[in-house]
């Protein structure tokens, strides 16, 4: 798997406001693939699908809040977020991408496809939809990352209190050394602001994107399936697949069926 540190390009770009995003370039003359990361997440989640896409030049993208862009930025909105994705695009692209998000990532990926149909060749959205959800919830997620007994002296210490699950690994391996101990690469108020940001859902956004889309659902994800069927229905060139025993992070527990199913669709 290839560690985020050892793609050949490591890039930020300045996007205003005194806010710098990071990214990764794997290089290479192939067409570009964009990867935006979920909630709490980072680009280093997605550095072994990278992997599993030779032909492509994938660009991972930290998005505002998040892995090393800027922590803790004024601007939450989602317009914000599509905003930066657009001026790493065009900074780095010329020529259509496809556009790959997870979860808050996928709706970041799919407000960009409706915004800027001409950046986008094609969509992916796992675990995405067109937002929604309670503040209430919201806080409680919240109060989860509040909860941690930050700074963890080490990972062990990290490990034991995140648990053994794949997103839990995830979190662990991307903690942020510093001199006092390790930390997230997040802010729990920044995190609670932008899942603010998700409450209005975006059908109007959705019905109008025309880039082929290939929806990915894991079996034990967020959804429901009503909520399934229902953005699916709702959009216009739209290709489903589920991944079965996979969770909302199914990029991690079900890396095998995940790539298979990015790779037909890209491919095609």
């Amino acid at each position: 798997m290839i560690a985020t540190g050892d793609f050949p390009g490591r890039f930020g770009v300045d996007v205003g406001s005194g806010v710098r995003i990071n990214c990764f370039d794997s290089g290479g003359n192939g067409l570009p693939v964009v990867i935006l990361h979920g909630l709490a997440g980072s680009s280093r989640e997605f550095a072994a699908t990278a992997e599993a896409l030779p032909e492509f030049r994938t660009i991972l993208i930290d998005q505002r809040g998040h892995g090393q862009s800027t922590t803790i930025p004024d601007d939450l909105s989602r317009e914000a977020f599509v905003s930066d994705v657009v001026q790493v695009i065009e900074a780095t692209a010329d020529t259509p991408v496809t556009v790959i998000g997870q979860s808050m990532g996928g709706h970041t990926a799919m407000l960009l496809a409706a915004a800027r149909p001409d950046l986008v060749a094609k969509l992916v959205l796992l675990e995405g939809g067109a937002g929604g959800g309670s503040s209430a919830e919201n806080e409680r997620i919240g109060d989860f990352f509040r909860s941690w007994p930050v700074p963890f002296a080490n990972t062990s210490a990290a490990r034991d209190f995140l648990g053994d699950g794949p997103l839990a690994r995830a979190w662990a391996a991307d903690l942020k050394d510093e001199a006092d101990g390790l930390w997230p690469r997040f802010n729990a108020e920044v995190m609670v602001a932008t899942l603010n940001g998700l409450l209005r859902p975006r059908w109007d956004e959705w019905e109008i994107v025309t880039a082929p889309t290939l929806v990915v659902y894991a079996e034990a994800g967020m959804f429901t399936a009503q909520e399934e069927a229902e953005f699916i229905d709702r959009g216009r060139d739209v290709k489903r697949v589920d991944l079965a025993g996979a969770s909302h992070d199914g990029h991690l527990d079900s890396f095998d069926s995940w790539i298979i199913a990015l790779r037909s669709f890209l491919l095609s």
